[in-house]
């Protein structure tokens, strides 16, 4: 059933909870430039993550944990400065937000002033209690992200679906509602099942963005480079592929040096 879509000029985090009341569905991407933020936005994505996945498809590491503060936010402030109607939502990464409330605050703070973000993102529940509430008491819109929590890779040891046994799926649930009950403004989940994500989704008021985690969810969320097939070794039951980009891409600039090395590029239209 189709549900009737109220227009935004500017989504922020009340607009994200108003969808999530009159059912309208959520759209979240990733960009981490401003030519890619620019298409992105333009194409009337309500959120645009920066994530720190851009550690993966940008830099190339094995995991998001090698990624910067100082690199997130160079990444933020390309995307901020496209984006005229999304939500810009910040990944803080690794290691600048667990150990001490303090330092989490100094670098959610650095990222709203340094980049014009409009929120961050944290991965945990208990764990990063202190850390979510000092960052929310400063004003800034915390954004959660339970389930499969890539920062947290070398605990896991995989990235298989997470919270299938009983014990992680009541601590997902219990995690999902102190982040409610502290002031988040909405929940990744990741790679868990369905039926549980859709519970989740339904037992707290603030939206629940799914990725790989079924659509009885809020919203959904996919990386950028996955979506349009940029990347090519990737995967998951969860990712759809809406375009090819790898070989058409591929083919284009093979093409090029082509025309290059046969002098067939420039041709005299292509010179002054």
């Amino acid at each position: 059933m189709s549900v009737a879509k109220k227009e935004y000029k500017r989504v922020t985090v009340k607009s994200l909870i108003e969808m999530k009341q009159s059912g309208e569905k959520i759209s979240m991407l990733t960009s981490y430039d401003y030519s890619m933020a620019k298409i992105v936005d333009a194409a009337n994505v309500d959120v645009i993550l920066v994530g720190d996945s851009a550690s993966n498809v940008i830099a190339g590491h094995e995991t998001t944990l090698p990624i910067t503060l100082d690199q997130m936010i160079y990444h933020a402030s390309s995307v901020v400065r496209a984006a005229k109607r999304a939500l810009v939502i910040v990944d803080i990464p690794f290691g600048s937000y667990q150990s001490d409330s303090k330092e989490a605050l100094r670098s959610a703070i650095r990222i709203m002033k340094e980049s014009g973000a409009h929120a961050i993102k944290v991965e945990g529940g208990t764990e990063i209690k202190e850390s979510v509430s000092r960052i929310l008491q400063a004003g800034i819109p915390v954004m959660g992200h339970l389930g499969l929590t890539p920062q947290s890779i070398y605990k896991f040891g995989t990235y298989t679906v997470r919270a299938k046994e009983e014990e992680e799926a009541e601590k997902l649930k219990s995690d999902a509602k102190l982040l409610e009950e502290l002031g988040c403004f909405g929940i990744v989940l990741e790679k868990i099942p369905a039926k549980l994500a859709q519970e989740v989704a339904e037992s707290v008021s603030i939206p629940v963005i799914g990725i790989g985690a079924g659509n009885g969810v809020d919203g959904q969320v996919l990386v950028v480079h996955d979506l349009l097939g940029m990347t090519h070794e990737f995967h998951p039951r969860f990712l759809r592929r809406y375009m090819n980009l790898y070989d058409e891409m591929s083919a284009a600039i093979s093409q090029y040096v082509d025309d290059v090395k046969s002098r067939d590029f420039p041709n005299e239209n292509e010179q002054y």
